[in-house]
């Protein structure tokens, strides 16, 4: 059967679409996710740069608790300790999907303190727990940092970047695996990372025409219900093969994306304009002053005075009007604004307008 499908799938893909997608870009397979993962411990071996720990006595806390553990105790009464090479951080990262004990996985470890920087420490054991409260990796290793912070003994100083916070590559390895339901019963979902109707009719389609009828349902705009083999290992088979396949995924829906803080504007490819005619210009107003002064003949007695003089000067910006006929493209849209020289602002407030007019047919959005 697989050598069938593999067949199947060469021929399809060569009689594929030029807009089509592969399924594995399109769709995830419920179950299948990553984890996210957190951990609270300490980064030693610090140039002077770690916690002030006057501010932060839970570093304090965290290293006497961590001395107490191999079985160092502390005096009560040495006072206020000063831990200028020591930082409290939190540590986090994603556990893949079928990671297995033993694999090691990336960490980032972030000052919660007020370290300067975490550059040249090291993350001493930190275990890294689950949501449910089990701990799931085991975190340690010298850290790398793309920052730096510098002073001088006036007072000056420059950061770079941000140092800190830093990673470790493969610096966490894998304690528990999470179960991800894949290899329990005869039906698989496929998640959609856009829900959309089209797409999900189209999948459903382009696997019952090359596995048969019935082997793939939609059971909403956003998920679809595969029948799938029993055994892992074909199961493993089976879906190399079907994310491969090539759909056509359907238009999206027709939106301006407006940023008003930045003045970019992203106009989609389906958005048309009914027919509305549109003028826009520009009105600047100069008012000057140009006082001058009133000199009274001799000896008539008067006084010199300065008289205010002011000039005001309208200036209207000529624009031409332009027109949108019935459907009219993106292209069009943007060969009509460019006609007119209309800057970002100006193209927001033709939008705006066009939208309150019912004239633009799509959403329009503003971030």
């Amino acid at each position: 059967m697989i050598k069938y499908l593999l067949g199947a799938l060469a021929l399809l893909m060569m009689t594929g679409t030029a807009q089509a997608e592969r399924l594995k870009d399109l769709a995830s397979i419920q179950g299948v996710r990553t984890n996210q993962l957190i951990g609270y411990g300490l980064v030693v071996g610090l140039n002077g740069t770690g916690d002030q720990t006057t501010q932060t006595p839970f570093t304090v806390q965290t290293f006497k608790n961590m001395l107490s553990q191999f079985g160092i105790q502390m005096p009560a009464n040495m006072g206020t300790m000063q831990l200028k090479n020591v930082a409290a951080v939190s540590v986090h990262a994603e556990l893949p999907a079928f990671a297995r004990p033993g694999q090691t996985i990336d960490i980032t470890i972030s000052s919660i303190g007020n370290a300067r920087s975490l550059r040249g420490g090291s993350l001493l054991l930190t275990p890294l727990k689950g949501i449910d409260g089990n701990v799931y990796a085991i975190a340690q290793g010298n850290l790398v940092v793309g920052g730096f912070d510098a002073g001088g003994a006036d007072g000056s100083r420059i950061t770079v970047n941000v140092p800190s916070a830093g990673r470790i590559p493969s610096g966490a390895t894998v304690e528990r695996s999470v179960p991800s339901g894949f290899d329990q019963g005869n039906n698989l979902v496929l998640q959609l990372n856009r829900a959309d109707f089209t797409t999900a009719k189209n999948i459903v389609d382009q696997i019952n025409d090359l596995l048969g009828p019935g082997v793939a349902r939609a059971l909403d705009g956003g998920s679809i219900s595969v029948t799938a083999p029993l055994d892992p290992n074909q199961r493993v088979d089976y879906l190399a093969i079907l994310e491969n396949l090539e759909v056509e995924v359907g238009k999206a829906a027709a939106k301006v994306i407006i940023n008003s803080r930045t003045g970019t504007i992203v106009i989609g490819q389906n958005v048309r304009v009914q027919p509305a005619a549109v003028t826009h210009g520009s009105l600047t107003v100069t008012i000057t002053e140009e006082p001058f002064v009133s000199q009274p003949e001799a000896l008539s007695g008067g006084q010199t005075v300065a008289v205010p003089n002011s000039r005001v000067q309208a200036d209207q910006q000529a624009r031409p009007m332009f027109k949108f006929a019935p459907g009219t493209t993106l292209d069009e849209i943007v060969r009509a604004v460019n006609q007119v020289g209309a800057a970002p602002g100006d193209l927001m407030a033709i939008l705006e307008a066009l939208k309150q007019a019912g004239a633009l047919q799509a959403d329009l959005i503003v971030i």
